[in-house]
């Protein structure tokens, strides 16, 4: 079902997949469209209990309706890099997750996933972050990804 990787030589090892992914900075989740385009866009994330969260508008919006009609995302991770200009090359880590997606409508596990997230991005804001979170939550719906099938690949080396 899942292509193997081409650059075999460069794949990563399982903990070095989930090293890169819960310290990733940002992804970028593609998802497809009604009409067959493909829409693509960096979010921050959590990974918690084995899934990644994202957090998004409760309004409407091309992403959640695509999520709707085809559940089948693509999220990718870019973790270190460094371009190597007299090598021609470039020094990189990266993660790619194939698996579903869906909104979170239980309270308790949407809250969950945003406290994750305020851990991640502003440790030791953990009580404003929460006061934070309780006042957008009306505002704000979480996509939880179930991974299905992960690659990692990285060029280490100088």
């Amino acid at each position: 079902m899942f292509r193997e990787m081409r650059r075999a030589d460069r794949a990563m090892e399982e903990s070095q997949i989930r090293e890169v992914l819960e310290k990733g900075e940002y992804g970028i989740l593609a998802s497809r469209g009604a009409d067959g385009f493909p829409y693509a866009i960096p979010y921050s994330y959590a990974v918690l209990d084995g899934k990644i969260y994202i957090h998004c508008t409760a309004e409407e919006s091309h992403c959640k309706d695509n999520l709707r009609d085809a559940p089948q995302v693509c999220f990718t991770v870019v973790g270190e890099t460094e371009v190597l200009p007299a090598r021609f090359s470039t020094r990189y880590e990266s993660v790619v997750v194939f698996g579903t997606a869906k909104e979170i409508l239980d309270p308790a596990r949407k809250n969950a996933a945003l406290m994750a997230l305020v851990e991640k991005y502003s440790p030791g804001y953990a009580k404003e972050g929460r006061e934070y979170a309780m006042s957008a939550e009306p505002v704000t719906s979480v996509i939880e990804i179930t991974p299905l099938h992960m690659t990692g690949k990285a060029r280490r080396s100088r």
